[in-house]
């Protein structure tokens, strides 16, 4: 994509991130998610906003950096977060120095097809392969969502043969899970 920059985030930065993951699921996850729990998340905006201000003014090494992509003329278009991987799934406690992981990437629905989200994945991959302990690189996906494992899978990643079942809830409280798998690709 043409004039793409990719950078850290700043506090500046997370309403734009918020929209973009909240977009980004609504287009993404339609049809593997219930539509209330999509509708939902628009109710949370203000206060994920609030949070990831909060989160990217913090100084010091956070557990989980996250950059965005931007362009001149549309401004925020996508982001990564990524760090040392999370040991027990999705367990946020405790994580191993020795292998990456992405925890999110999005591209604005109205922005994807142009580059963004590789150049967002060449970023959270070139961090962690320059970590000298990392040997791999992990992340989760819906096994529904076929685009995205078609994306990592061009990238160079593979099924690894992990799953998960992710937990959201309805508006009425009603749990659903979600088949995850994940997917691997190696450093050195």
């Amino acid at each position: 994509m043409t004039g793409v920059t990719v950078r850290a985030a700043t506090p500046a930065d997370a309403e734009d991130v918020v929209r973009i993951n909240v977009r980004g699921w609504q287009r993404a996850y339609a049809g593997i998610l219930p539509d209330d729990v999509l509708e939902a998340l628009d109710a949370r905006i203000p206060e994920r906003v609030t949070r990831l201000r909060q989160q990217f003014a913090a100084p010091g090494d956070p557990p989980w950096h996250t950059a965005v992509a931007v362009t001149p003329d549309a401004g925020t278009i996508g982001f990564v977060t990524y760090g040392h991987c999370r040991v027990n799934g999705h367990d946020d406690t405790e994580r191993d120095p020795t292998l990456g992981e992405v925890l999110a990437i999005y591209v604005d629905p109205a922005q994807q097809g142009r580059g963004a989200g590789r150049a967002l994945l060449d970023t959270a991959v070139g961090a962690l392969r320059d970590q000298e302990r990392v040997t791999e690189v992990r992340l989760w996906v819906f096994a529904e969502n076929a685009p995205a494992r078609a994306f990592y899978e061009r990238y160079g990643f593979y099924p690894d043969g992990a799953t998960h079942l992710y937990r959201v809830h309805r508006t009425d409280g009603t749990p659903v899970e979600v088949p995850e798998v994940r997917y691997a690709l190696r450093c050195h």
